[in-house]
């Protein structure tokens, strides 16, 4: 597959912020996500923490998910409108930690996973069509399958503080994604009025009874 430079150059900013933040403690410190930081103004934080991983294996398997989804995004919509739904999944994942997470100052987190999360949803509405091979299932999955799966299971790990797992900000990007998507391609609503309505109902229900997760 031919990768798009603009997203060769975001895989690569990744990739050199996450290596850079293995070795060196005290840039990871500076630019992760941190409630008590970013409350006292480093507002910063809730973008390059989107660009530092936890370890390899984190990096890789984001970059990987990136790779596989975006093009979908960027083949159907260009560049441009990839950008904003990656950059603006990413902010969202950030702003629904911070306001779940907001009396935890310790509070830490970082990972592209906010970001990722709203390009495949977003991927998801573009293609409904499309099919998932999640292991260890030996047949596909729909997209729309898998995509309320995911936000009902992010939904569900919020509540139950499942793993070593930033949750809520899976469950932000995936919002983010799906709200952006349908701002910059409304046709969506008529080319996949099913997917839409059917990803839409968990957020519904999140918006409504959200205050009830903790």
């Amino acid at each position: 597959m031919n990768i798009d430079k603009v997203l060769l150059l975001l895989i690569i900013a990744n990739v050199g912020a996450s290596i850079k933040g293995f070795s060196d403690r005290l840039f990871f410190d500076k630019y992760k996500f941190q409630i008590a930081a970013i409350n006292r103004g480093e507002k910063l934080r809730m973008l390059t923490s989107g660009f530092l991983h936890v370890d390899y294996i984190h990096l890789l398997l984001n970059m990987y998910v990136l790779y596989i989804f975006a093009p979908v995004i960027i083949i159907k919509l260009g560049i441009i409108k990839f950008l904003i739904i990656y950059f603006g999944s990413l902010i969202a994942g950030s702003l629904l930690t911070l306001t779940y997470h907001k009396n935890e100052l310790y509070y830490t987190a970082v990972g592209a996973s906010g970001a990722v999360a709203g390009i495949i949803y977003a991927s998801i509405l573009v293609n409904p069509g499309m099919s998932l091979f999640m292991f260890p299932l030996p047949i596909p999955i729909p997209g729309y399958i898998f995509g309320v799966g995911y936000l009902l299971y992010s939904i569900y790990g919020m509540k139950k503080q499942i793993g070593n797992i930033g949750h809520s900000a899976h469950l932000g990007g995936a919002i983010g994604g799906y709200a952006l998507l349908l701002l910059v391609f409304p046709n969506a609503f008529l080319q996949s009025t099913f997917t839409v309505v059917l990803l839409g109902i968990p957020i519904v229900l999140l918006l409504v009874f959200g205050h009830k997760l903790k």
